[in-house]
């Protein structure tokens, strides 16, 4: 229903032998008048792999990449949410940013952690002109573009992306309905969580690190905005 392709109220598959199953969804509502005049698309690679470019990592997947690569000190206390709350803010303009983020950084060391600043002033330095990097390549204020601005439809993580579809709402006449289950799409080898075995081939499927409950209720992008909402 939208140019970006989010919005899908409606789903044909059809089989080899020719039999077809209509899917439409129970949570958007449209009448049979604006679907037989909506644009009907065969789905193809780019419906999901949509961002061949244009990549704009989300802040908290970019200060992963930074810890990871030891660009930024992770014996900073708290430094992966004080710099995630740092470049997820929004600015007005570029300049504002940069100053913004190393106000943000020196302000919460010197506040809160003013021995660790005195003694590891050079590696705050060094945070802070690495997020200040970061936000140069992947928030442009001035051209109002960002991680949400260009949604990635790879798995579900950020964006609803599969879960456009496979959502539990998309049901035909005779009760079929595109499932949500992990499964249907995951096999889960193993997973552990602080040492601790969560789940295992095959008896388990995927497990939160927190007990939502039925995760078919949910969308990971309820919560994993990629910035630091998701903290």
């Amino acid at each position: 229903l939208d140019n970006e392709r989010q919005v899908i109220p409606w789903v044909r598959s059809r089989t080899p032998d020719g039999k077809e199953t209509i899917y439409r969804s129970t949570e958007v509502t449209v009448s049979d008048d604006s679907l037989s005049r909506a644009f009907t698309r065969r789905m193809d690679c780019i419906d999901c792999h949509n961002r061949p470019t244009h990549i704009y990592v989300p802040p908290d997947r970019s200060i992963d990449r930074a810890l990871l690569a030891g660009t930024i000190d992770r014996t900073l206390p708290f430094i992966k949410a004080q710099a995630v709350e740092a470049l997820s803010k929004d600015y007005a303009s570029t300049p504002q940013g940069i100053d913004g983020i190393a106000s943000s950084l020196r302000g919460y060391y010197t506040a809160k952690y003013p021995a660790v600043y005195a003694s590891k002033k050079p590696q705050v330095d060094a945070a802070v002109a690495r997020v200040q990097d970061i936000f140069r390549n992947t928030r442009f204020p001035e051209m109002k573009v960002d991680w949400r601005t260009h949604p990635d439809n790879i798995g579900h993580f950020y964006f609803t992306g599969c879960f456009r579809c496979h959502d539990n709402q998309h049901v035909s006449k005779d009760g079929k309905v595109i499932s949500k289950d992990c499964n249907i799409c995951h096999s889960v080898l193993s997973q552990e969580q602080a040492g601790v075995v969560m789940a295992d081939m095959p008896k388990n499927s995927f497990q939160h690190p927190v007990d939502l409950g039925d995760l078919t209720q949910f969308s990971c992008s309820d919560c994993h905005t990629g910035s630091a909402m998701a903290q």
